[in-house]
C-alpha cells in the first residue's frame, strides 16, 4: 500500500518540496520534517533553476511556481574576462533566487498543506524512524547520516577533489553570469558570480589546494579570507567587498550511491548524489528527485514498487549530470592548461567544458559569438569546424574526421578481401578525411583472431594495394591509413561474435603466445605467454619493419603503431602486465624502450613524407596501471623520436578495468597530452555527433576526432553532418553517383514529453 505516515529528514529545498507534493497528492498524509537547524540558517545564497525544472514545478504545484516566478532574478549573458579582456555570448537563459527565500516558500507551502516542520531538532535514530513510518525520505545532505548509518545498504562512494572554493556574496547584482579569472603570482583563482536578487550576487571564490595554501588562506579566518577574495577580485567587484554566511572553504565531494533505497528508507538530493556547484545543478537536481518520487509513489500500488521506479527513472538523469558535473569540475582544476588559447577560443572552451553547451546549440544561442569564435580559429566562412583541413607531415586532410580502425574478423588466411574492400571502401566514400584499417598484424603469431588482417605476406600485400588503390581513385581527397599491431598476450582468440577474448575452442587450433612477461590476460581462461627473449625481441621488431615497408609499397598515406589495449606493445608499457626485470621492464623508460626500438625502425623504413602516429591507452583503469601521468610521459618520449600525432584511447589492457564510461569519455586524456606534451591527438571515444566534433576541434582540446561506432551505423556519416550543415564547401565531397542524395531528407514531427507530474492548481 501507498505511505501514509512519513518522515522527512533535513528541511532543505528537496525534502521540503517533497513533503509538500506528497501531502498535496493525499492531504490524510502524516508527514513529519526535520531540521536540525533554524528555519533561516542555510549555507550559500542564491540558486540557480532551469527552465525545465521550473516547467516541472509549474505543472506539479502552481502556488509554488508561482511564488517562485514573482522572486526569480533572470539573465541570458555569460561573461568570461581573462587577462582584462570581457567576452560575452548570450542567450543562455537563467533563473535564480536567495537560497533563504526559496527555504521560506517551500516551508510556507508546507504549513499551509499541513506538514509537520520541526525545526532546530535532530531526527530520532535512523532504526527508530523506520519503524514508525511507512517511508522514510532521507534529505539530509552530502554528510547525511542515514547514508552513513545504512552504509552497507547503500554502498556510498565519495570522491573528495583537488580544488578549493568558498561561498561568499556581494551587496550588488552582476548583470550576467560571470567567469573571472586571476593570475596572481601564487598560481591561478577563478571567481563564479551570479546574481540572485536585484542588489545581491552569489560569489565562489574556486582554486587549486597548492595555490591555496601559498597565498596563505590556511592561516586566514574567514574574515580574512573574504578581504583578500574582494582584494583580488576588485575589478570584478567594482571595488567593493564580499559577506560570508556560514562560509567556510571547502573541498568539493562526489556523492555516488550503488543503490538508493533500503527497506522504506529512500535518498534524495544531496544524500543520494553530488553535481559540481559550477553546473549548477544541486538544488535542481534534488526538486527534481522530489518530483520524481511523489509521482511514483503516486503512480505504484506498494512503496517497494515506487522506491525501485524512482531510481530506475532518475538514476540515468543523475549519471548524465554527474558526467556532466565531473567534465566541469576538472576543466577548472586543470585552468592553467587553457590559460595561453587565443581569447576567444578560451571562453568558448570554458562555455563548452562540461559538453551540455556544444557548439550547435550555443550558434542558436548566440551566433554571433560563436561566428567571432570561428574566425578567430581559422574557419573560413560558412566552414564548421570539423570542416577545416588539418596538416601532418607532408599529408593534410580536408577535415578533421577518422574512421577509426575497427578490427572486421573477416580475413582469411590474414588476407583482406571484398569485404573489406567494400566495408573501407565504403566508408572513403562517405567523406572522412581519413580512412583507418583495422589493427594489421605483422606475423601469425601476431593476429587476434584466424580472421585478422596481416601484412607479412606479398598477397596480402597485393590485397591491401588493391584497397588503397581504389580508396585513391574513386575517393579522392580522402586518406588512407594502416594501423600495425601484435596481439601479444591477447593473441588466439575466437571471433569477436564467437566469444570476445576466449582461446579457441580446438585446443590443436590455438598457436602460442608470447608477451613482455608470462602474465594471462583472463587467469583460468587464457593461454599463459611466455615471456620474450631477446632474440625474439629483435625477430618481432624486424616483423613490424617488413610490414612497415609493404605498407608503403602498398601505397598507404599514414602509418599508425598501435601501442594500446593490452596488445603486444601496449603490454610493455603498463606496469600490470610488464614484471620484466632486464632493461626492457621496471621504470616508465624501460617499459617504453621496445616499443620505441619498434617505433624508430618503423619510421626508418616508412617514408620521410608520410606521417606516422601512434595509438595509446591513456589509463588502464584499474589501482596499479598507467594513468594520465604516465601517457603524457609516453607521449612526449614518442614525440621526441618523430611521431607525428598520438591517437589516445583508455584501458583495454587488463580484464579486471572498470572504466568510466560516458559521452566523449576518453577526451580529456587527449586534451591533456595534447596541452602538456605538444603534440597534436586524435580523440576517440563515445563521440558520437557531428556536433561533438565541432565543439572539441573549436575548444581547441583536439586535432581530430576518430569514430567507430557512428561508422557502423551510417558509412556516410561525414557526407551527412555536411548535408545537415548545409556545408557544402572543399571540406568534404560528395562522389559524382552520390550527389543526388546530397539534400537532407524531410522528417516529420515530434511532440515535446508531457510534463513528468501534473496536478490541479
Amino acid at each position: 500500500m501507498r505511505p501514509q505516515k512519513i518522515a522527512v529528514v533535513g528541511g532543505g529545498p528537496g525534502g521540503l518540496y517533497a513533503a509538500a507534493l506528497l501531502k498535496r497528492l493525499d492531504p490524510d498524509r502524516e508527514i513529519t520534517v526535520w531540521e536540525r537547524n533554524a528555519p533561516h540558517d542555510t549555507f550559500g545564497f542564491g540558486v540557480v533553476l532551469s527552465d525545465e525544472t521550473l516547467g516541472g514545478i509549474e505543472h506539479a504545484d502552481p502556488v509554488v511556481y508561482a511564488a517562485l516566478r514573482d522572486e526569480f532574478v533572470r539573465w541570458d549573458d555569460i561573461d568570461i574576462v581573462h587577462r582584462g579582456v570581457r567576452h560575452t555570448s548570450g542567450g543562455h537563459g537563467f533563473a535564480a533566487l536567495g537560497r533563504r527565500r526559496l527555504l521560506e516558500i517551500l516551508q510556507g507551502r508546507c504549513r499551509q498543506l499541513g506538514v509537520e516542520l520541526r525545526f532546530r531538532t535532530e531526527a530520532p535514530p535512523a532504526a527508530e524512524l523506520s519503524a514508525a513510518h511507512d517511508l522514510v525520505i532521507a534529505a539530509d545532505g552530502v554528510r547525511s547520516r542515514t547514508r552513513e548509518t545504512y552504509a552497507d545498504a547503500f554502498r556510498p562512494h565519495i570522491e573528495e577533489h583537488r580544488n578549493r572554493y568558498i561561498w561568499l556574496a556581494a551587496d550588488f547584482a552582476f548583470d550576467a553570469f560571470r567567469f573571472e579569472i586571476a593570475e596572481t603570482e601564487h598560481g591561478v583563482m577563478q571567481l563564479h558570480g551570479y546574481p540572485f536578487s536585484d542588489h545581491e550576487s552569489t560569489v565562489i571564490v574556486e582554486m587549486r589546494e597548492e595555490v591555496w595554501r601559498a597565498a596563505g588562506f590556511d592561516d586566514m579566518d574567514v574574515r580574512e579570507s573574504v578581504e583578500r577574495s574582494a582584494k583580488i577580485f576588485t575589478d570584478a567587484l567594482g571595488g567593493r567587498g564580499l559577506k560570508s554566511n556560514n562560509s567556510s572553504w571547502l573541498t568539493f565531494r562526489t556523492v555516488v550511491n550503488d543503490r538508493w533505497s533500503h527497506g522504506n528508507r529512500v535518498l534524495i538530493g544531496d544524500a543520494a548524489h553530488t553535481a559540481h556547484f559550477s553546473i549548477g545543478s544541486g538544488t535542481k537536481l534534488a526538486v527534481e528527485d522530489a518530483l520524481a518520487l511523489a509521482a511514483c509513489l503516486h503512480e505504484h500500488p506498494t512503496t517497494g514498487a515506487a522506491l525501485k521506479a524512482y531510481e530506475a527513472e532518475r538514476r540515468p538523469v543523475v549519471a548524465s549530470t554527474q558526467r556532466a558535473a565531473r567534465a566541469s569540475l576538472e576543466w577548472f582544476e586543470e585552468l592553467g592548461r587553457y590559460l595561453d588559447q587565443p581569447p576567444r577560443q578560451f571562453a568558448f572552451n570554458l562555455l563548452t567544458r562540461s559538453r551540455r553547451v556544444t557548439h550547435d546549440n550555443l550558434r542558436l544561442r548566440d551566433a554571433r559569438f560563436t561566428e567571432s569564435v570561428e574566425r578567430e580559429f581559422g574557419c573560413p566562412e560558412g566552414t564548421p569546424p570539423m570542416f577545416t583541413p588539418f596538416a601532418l607531415r607532408g599529408l593534410r586532410l580536408r577535415n578533421r574526421v577518422v574512421v577509426s580502425p575497427m578490427d572486421m574478423y573477416s580475413a582469411v588466411d590474414g588476407v583482406p578481401g571484398d569485404f573489406h574492400l567494400v566495408h573501407l571502401g565504403a566508408r572513403a566514400l562517405g567523406g572522412a578525411g581519413l580512412v583507418m584499417t583495422e589493427m594489421v598484424c605483422v606475423s601469425p603469431r601476431g593476429r587476434i583472431t584466424p580472421g585478422c588482417a596481416g601484412l607479412y605476406t606479398p598477397e596480402q600485400a597485393a590485397a591491401w594495394r588493391r584497397i588503397v588503390e581504389f580508396v585513391h581513385t574513386r575517393a579522392p581527397g580522402t586518406a588512407i591509413g594502416v594501423q600495425l599491431g601484435h596481439s601479444g598476450r591477447k593473441g588466439s582468440t575466437r571471433l569477436m561474435w564467437e566469444g570476445i577474448d576466449e582461446p579457441l575452442p580446438d585446443p590443436d587450433d590455438n598457436w602460442p603466445l608470447v608477451a613482455a612477461s608470462p602474465i594471462p590476460y583472463k587467469p583460468g581462461v587464457s593461454q599463459t605467454p611466455s615471456e620474450l627473449t631477446a632474440a625474439q625481441l629483435e625477430e618481432i621488431r624486424e616483423e613490424f619493419v617488413s610490414a612497415a615497408w609493404r605498407a608503403a609499397r602498398a601505397g598507404f598515406d599514414l602509418l599508425e603503431l598501435h601501442c594500446a589495449h593490452g596488445y603486444l606493445l601496449s603490454g610493455f608499457l603498463s606496469p600490470l602486465t610488464n614484471r620484466r626485470t632486464d632493461a626492457y621492464g621496471g621504470s616508465l623508460e624501460g617499459r617504453l624502450k621496445f616499443p620505441l626500438e619498434v617505433f624508430d625502425a618503423v619510421r626508418g623504413v616508412w617514408p620521410d613524407d608520410r606521417p606516422m602516429t601512434v595509438r595509446i591507452s591513456a589509463t588502464d583503469w584499474a589501482q596499479g596501471g598507467t594513468g594520465a601521468e604516465d601517457a603524457v610521459a609516453f607521449a612526449r618520449a614518442f614525440a621526441a623520436h618523430g611521431a607525428d600525432a598520438i591517437d589516445v584511447s583508455t584501458g583495454q589492457v587488463v580484464a579486471e578495468e572498470r572504466p568510466a564510461y560516458g559521452r566523449s569519455y576518453q577526451v580529456p586524456y587527449a586534451d591533456r597530452i595534447r596541452g602538456e606534451a605538444g603534440i597534436p591527438v586524435i580523440s576517440v571515444g563515445a563521440i558520437s555527433s557531428w556536433d561533438d566534433v565541432n565543439s572539441l576541434v573549436l575548444a581547441g582540446r583536439t586535432d581530430l576526432c576518430a569514430l567507430a561506432r557512428p561508422h557502423l551505423y551510417d558509412p556516410n556519416w561525414t557526407l551527412h553532418a555536411a548535408a545537415e550543415q548545409g556545408y557544402t564547401g572543399p571540406g568534404v565531397v560528395w562522389p559524382e553517383p552520390y550527389r543526388a542524395g546530397s539534400r537532407r531528407p524531410q522528417t516529420g514531427r515530434s511532440d515535446d514529453p508531457r510534463p513528468r507530474l501534473v496536478l490541479p492548481g
